[in-house]
């Protein structure tokens, strides 16, 4: 047979068979095509799934602004007591830790030496004073010259100083307290040779304490005398000690544009000279102010904002402005009132306007991780986002 002849019949077969294929995808094509289609128009289309969240009702309460410091307790009334004659210790009177008035004795030195300079001016000065009182009665009958009346007035003067200045070498030997308070520190032992000037107590009253903070210059139309301060120590755990402002600096350091306030801490179980505190300054105090948790706010290119929820069941992102910043709180300036209902866990990632499911404290993190389980690649994501959600309130307190 020809060729021409059997291509004839493939032909023909060819043309009946390509259609019945083409039939046949099309058919098998379309239902895929119209599925996704209709599942896409079911995520996008409307269907308004609500997001778990958990709410906080707003109450009023008190607030306070506060500029945070670390810095060292003082004693602003501390002397070093120092020696003010030479010689041997005889005699130490107290031990660190002691308290001690004013005046009292702390410490004596050996004085055998100025005791007898003492007795010889005496002995001097007695003399003296019987010659004048002599001198004066031949003088007044005429008997002696005005010359040697004067002469013995001036011996007696001197001898009235020099015995002063051995009174007083005697009364340096014995070492008194300049102040009240308590020694902080002992410099020599019994026995020692000391020099004039040679450094032997330190005493501290502890009834002094005082800390010095310096305040940006920005915030000193926020500072007054009397303002009180809150001071916590490691030294002693949690407990918390009260301050006052006592003074402010009336210049600025040009170098760090700060101003030094002196903070008066009264005298409190535990703390010291020296000891490390963290102090909160109080620059503002609201007594009865709307409070906002910190954990309310989310962050669009730092500022902040809140989401409320509306009768409806839907939440309405609004922008707030702080009047008030503390650690866990913060005041709005308006746009809300005690009774508020806002979202604290579960509101990153919400939509203005969004339907919410109000869920127990714990139970939106649980829902979110729920539905990443599924599958679902953006709620699983959410789940983190409600950790950052955290990690934002924690920003605004610093």
């Amino acid at each position: 047979m020809a060729p021409s002849a059997l291509a004839r019949p493939a032909a023909a077969l060819l043309a009946v068979l390509l259609p019945v294929s083409l039939l046949a995808a099309s058919c098998t094509g379309a239902k895929p095509a119209e599925g996704a289609k209709k599942d896409a128009s079911a995520r996008d289309g409307g269907v308004d799934e609500a997001v778990p969240v958990e709410l906080h009702t707003l109450e009023t309460g008190e607030i306070e602004a506060v500029l945070r410091f670390s810095a060292n307790l003082e004693a602003e009334r501390q002397v070093e007591v120092l020696a003010r004659a030479g010689g041997q210790v005889r005699q130490v009177l107290v031990e660190e830790g002691d308290e001690v008035g004013a005046n009292a004795v702390l410490l004596r030195l050996e004085d055998d030496e100025q005791r007898s300079q003492l007795a010889r001016t005496d002995n001097d000065l007695d003399r003296a004073t019987r010659e004048l009182e002599q001198q004066k009665r031949l003088h007044e009958r005429g008997v002696t010259s005005d010359q040697a009346f004067e002469a013995a007035g001036y011996e007696h003067k001197r001898l009235a100083l020099l015995k002063a200045d051995a009174l007083r070498a005697l009364r340096y030997t014995t070492v008194r307290a300049p102040l009240a308070g308590t020694i902080t520190q002992r410099l020599v032992e019994r026995g020692d040779f000391v020099t004039p000037n040679q450094p032997l107590f330190q005493v501290t009253d502890f009834d002094s304490l005082v800390t010095r903070v310096y305040v940006p210059e920005k915030e000193l139309s926020r500072l007054a005398p009397g303002q009180r301060a809150r001071l916590t120590a490691p030294a002693t755990g949690d407990a918390e000690h009260t301050g006052t402002v006592a003074r402010i600096a009336p210049q600025v350091d040009p170098k760090s544009g700060t101003v030094k306030v002196t903070i008066d801490v009264p005298r409190s179980s535990g703390l010291a000279p020296g000891m490390f505190v963290d102090v909160a300054l109080v620059t503002e105090r609201h007594p009865d102010a709307v409070l906002v948790p910190k954990r309310a706010l989310v962050y669009d290119n730092d500022l902040p904002y809140v989401f409320k929820l509306t009768g409806d069941d839907r939440v309405t992102r609004m922008k707030v402005e702080v009047a008030l910043d503390s650690r866990l709180y913060i005041e709005p300036a308006g746009g809300f009132a005690a009774g508020d209902r806002v979202v604290i866990a579960g509101q990153v990632g919400l939509k203005d306007g969004a339907k919410v499911e109000v869920k127990q404290p714990g139970a939106a993190k649980t829902a979110h991780a729920g539905e990443g389980d599924k599958g679902d690649g953006g709620d699983g994501d959410d789940d983190d986002e409600v950790g950052n959600d955290d990690a934002s309130g924690g920003e605004g307190e610093r």
